[in-house]
């Protein structure tokens, strides 16, 4: 795949590269110097400009192949960094982090046969930004949840979110590998 410069240096694709040098803030921040506060000012710009940046992108009409594989690894990065951190301070049990990552190794199998099959990689669907959604939105109000005068509220709304993020998440791996297996079986007739 050549890009061109008008391709790379995007806006969009400019907050999708902030949204990533943010998880080692994050990290930073929550796991080094126990800051919650900062963390979760942190964890809310990802997820804000993770919602942004798709809708910047069709705005300008600068929608690229570069900014179509970035986000969702970065999203996926996002997710893994913010899961395995607030596991780590527990604030989220350690299956939720072994169900997510299940579910992405899984996923690194099926992308690897559609590709094999197809020469592209999975499209993005709305099933796949709302489960992001959820799982993005989940975090910070699962890491205010125990440190918060809001706690108990922040619990309610981050396990809400986790849950139908948990759920949409599944539920999208089996769409794509239904997507990675029809493609497969359709190529060998």
């Amino acid at each position: 795949m050549e890009l061109s410069r008008r391709e790379v240096i995007t806006l969009p694709n400019l907050l999708t590269f902030i949204r990533a040098l943010g998880i080692p803030v994050f990290l930073w921040l929550l796991l080094a110097e126990n800051l919650r506060g900062w963390s979760f000012i942190v964890m809310a710009i990802g997820a804000w400009s993770d919602y942004f940046d798709g809708k910047l992108a069709r705005w300008l009409n600068q929608e690229s192949e570069l900014g179509a594989i970035l986000d969702p690894a970065i999203d996926r990065l996002y997710i893994a960094a913010t899961v395995i951190a607030l596991a780590l301070k527990h604030y989220i049990p350690w299956w939720l982090v072994v169900v997510l990552a299940a579910r992405d190794l899984w996923m690194l199998a099926m992308l690897q046969i559609y590709r094999d099959k197809t020469g592209r990689v999975f499209s993005v669907t709305f099933l796949g930004k709302a489960a992001t959604f959820n799982l993005l939105y989940a975090f910070p109000f699962l890491l205010l949840a125990s440190h918060s005068a809001w706690g108990r509220l922040a619990h309610t709304f981050g396990w809400s979110f986790a849950v139908w993020g948990i759920g949409l998440y599944l539920l999208t791996a089996l769409n794509y590998s239904s997507q990675a297996f029809t493609q497969s079986k359709e190529l060998h007739v």
